[in-house]
């Protein structure tokens, strides 16, 4: 089955089909930035690519230009971590209006309802992940409870006010990737993998997309997510990975690593693997990845290898840590890695593979990692 990518969005993604040589073109003014630097992005199922970028002068005057394609695509305008979302199907024009600081709540698109509906979410998002935030910093008793419920209502609203009313609409599918973060850990507000009922919602848009945008490979990916997140519940009912670790197999993690290559965990048969989940924005990153340099150094001749799974949600910041690694660091982005890590809390995540692609330790069994190393070896 064609593993679906399911990204988060206050990142809008879909892939571009159908590439022409006719153009879309996004001008504007973006006061109080003068010798800022504009970047233009596109979302992709891969990731955020930067297509263009400038230097902003005393008029704060921009324009960008790229392919158009036959089904809608999204779109960024940033500086720094503030980000205008924006979404393009056809070959219009956008005009833009928006100061700097906070041009991501403080800007205007002329004559485009479908932008400022992505605008709305987006300041509804904003607004619920300050509540949450809010929350998370007093603590108050059932404070988890109080964050639920605070999604559920989100969620709710966002339904019936957006996705129902219009499933066929880009802003509806800019809302299914909504998230927010809670501590150092993104969560997904509609989630499929781990609320069955948020199948229905993206089983709407999917549906709807069937019919305006037959064919298109983010349709095919909506359907596929449904699907995965059907699996991924039957494998948490089963406990997989929290069997006795002895009779495990590897479940596979297909994915990408920092320079765009297709890695598999099933690929390193014949080594003794380090299967590590790492959020590289956590506290005390720095000193574990300085103490895995260390095992990795020690054992690597030997027929060590490290699969490091990156957690964080902001891709570009990941390349930039593990750029001068020296093991396998790949990204996800697509809720693949749920298979193992839906059971844990906190990061790091570490399993231990053999060398017949069997894993032989799970967190709760990892007393002295180095020992366990050294034995399999």
């Amino acid at each position: 089955m064609k593993k679906a990518k399911l990204i988060t969005l206050l990142l809008g993604t879909i892939i571009m089909v159908g590439c022409t040589d006719r153009k879309f073109h996004i001008t504007g003014t973006l006061t109080n930035a003068k010798d800022s630097t504009l970047y233009f992005e596109h979302n992709t199922l891969d990731g955020i690519t930067i297509i263009d970028s400038l230097k902003l002068d005393q008029t704060g005057q921009f324009e960008f230009a790229a392919d158009t394609v036959s089904n809608p695509e999204f779109y960024r305008l940033r500086i720094a971590d503030q980000i205008i979302n924006l979404a393009i199907d056809s070959t219009e024009t956008l005009q833009i209006k928006a100061s700097y600081p906070g041009m991501a709540t403080n800007y205007e698109v002329a004559n485009s309802p479908e932008n400022q509906k992505i605008k709305e979410l987006a300041l509804k998002q904003i607004a619920l992940q300050n509540e949450c935030q809010n929350i998370m910093a007093n603590r108050p008793y059932g404070a988890d409870s109080i964050i639920n419920q605070l999604i559920e209502n989100y969620k709710q609203h966002i339904t019936r006010n957006y996705i129902y009313r219009e499933p066929m609409k880009a802003y509806s599918y800019f809302a299914l990737f909504q998230y927010i973060i809670i501590g150092n850990q993104a969560r997904l507000i509609f989630d499929p993998s781990n609320e069955p009922k948020d199948n229905k919602v993206f089983g709407a848009v999917a549906t709807s997309w069937d019919t305006y945008f037959p064919g298109a490979e983010r349709t095919q990916n909506l359907h596929n997510i449904a699907l995965q997140s059907i699996a991924n519940a039957r494998k948490t009912k089963q406990k997989v990975v929290e069997m006795n670790a002895e009779e495990a197999g590897v479940i596979d993690i297909p994915l990408r690593d920092n320079l765009g290559h297709p890695r598999h965990l099933t690929e390193l048969k014949g080594k003794v693997v380090l299967l590590n989940f790492h959020v590289f924005a956590s506290e005390g990153s720095t000193a574990y990845i300085m103490h895995l340099r260390d095992i990795y150094n020690k054992f690597h001749n030997r027929g060590f290898e490290i699969y490091m799974v990156s957690l964080d949600d902001n891709a570009h910041f990941w390349k930039e840590q593990v750029s001068s690694l020296p093991w396998i660091n790949v990204y996800d982005n697509t809720g693949v890695s749920q298979a193992y890590t839906a059971p844990a809390t906190v990061s790091p995540i570490i399993y231990l593979i053999n060398r017949n692609n069997e894993v032989v330790r799970n967190p709760s069994q990892i007393t002295n990692l180095e020992a366990e190393i050294a034995r399999l070896l």
